[in-house]
């Protein structure tokens, strides 16, 4: 077996099935001109729910508990991060924390030190780093199996994954309105399913290399706009890492943020509570003492 930097063992299993996926995601943009208008729809759809599944739900309700959810989102939640297949939201949740507390060290999981490459894909190319091991069994992860939707997700994963990011997006758009299976299964599911990967991986890369620092300088994760737009409001960076407990992951009433519009729609309706926020005076306090001047 290979190794890399850190002497990490190479995992070719997931160098070749990204590859695979990838070359199946360029295939599919030349299947775009010849497929069914409510398809592209669809996938797009499919592309926001997948997101939602995971900032506002392995993100921000499971990795930060920046608010509390009811039994009702929190299994709509679970199954829009299925549809995203990055994991379960035990292990995302896991790796979330450990990322936050030991950012930037080798018990980072996707480290920004290391480069842009690696924090955005290289990390799944190798086994990881033995300071994220050790480091990551001395956090607290039990009120994540204390969640008995954590504990089904976790159980049933691998059969949620095959129908939640593979055959429903595949079967609506050939039963519903007759595409046909290939140009649904490439367009909905591969090209999508790539896509949502690439933009929560440039939240790990791009987001910790690129932009300014208007809340602390002296980390690294930054606010970048571009982000935002691809991660539906999780660009907001700097901000993130110095207040993970917000549960905009922003400033509020400034900002695109389609996670925490959904938050709040959800507040709404009844079936969210004790969303968490950093104070105004709190937030201008850290600026002067610790920002770049930015904003």
């Amino acid at each position: 077996v290979g190794t890399a930097g850190g002497g990490q063992a190479i995992v070719w299993r997931n160098v070749v099935l990204m590859g695979l996926l990838h070359l199946g995601a360029v295939y599919a943009l030349s299947l775009v001109p010849r497929a069914h208008i409510l398809t592209l729809l669809w996938a797009y759809f499919c592309f926001l729910m997948t997101a939602l599944g995971v900032t506002a739900g392995a993100h921000r309700l499971w990795s930060h508990r920046s608010y509390k959810a009811k039994l009702p989102l929190r299994i709509f939640l679970a199954a829009a991060n299925s549809m995203a297949f990055q994991n379960d939201i035990y292990e995302w949740s896991r790796d979330h924390r450990v990322h936050h507390k030991y950012s930037e060290t080798d018990a980072d999981p996707h480290n920004a030190r290391r480069g842009f490459f690696f924090s955005h894909i290289g990390w799944l190319f190798v086994r990881k780093h033995r300071d994220v091991i050790e480091k990551g069994r001395k956090l607290d992860f039990t009120d994540l199996l204390d969640d008995p939707v954590v504990r089904f997700q976790r159980k049933y994963y691998k059969s949620s994954v095959v129908l939640m990011c593979f055959v429903i997006p595949t079967v609506v758009p050939w039963y519903l309105w007759g595409e046909s299976l290939w140009n649904a299964y490439f367009l909905a599911s591969i090209l999508r399913y790539t896509i949502s990967l690439n933009v929560t991986w440039l939240v790990n890369s791009a987001a910790h290399m690129y932009g300014n620092r208007p809340y602390d300088k002296n980390i690294n994760p930054r606010q970048n706009t571009l982000v935002t737009l691809g991660a539906i409001g999780e660009g907001f960076h700097n901000y993130h890492h110095t207040f993970p407990f917000d549960y905009s992951a922003s400033e509020l009433g400034l900002k695109f943020n389609p996670t925490t519009w959904f938050i709040d729609f959800m507040f709404w309706l009844g079936l969210v509570t004790d969303r968490k926020q950093a104070p105004k005076e709190m937030i201008q306090a850290r600026k002067e003492r610790t920002g770049d001047g930015s904003a």
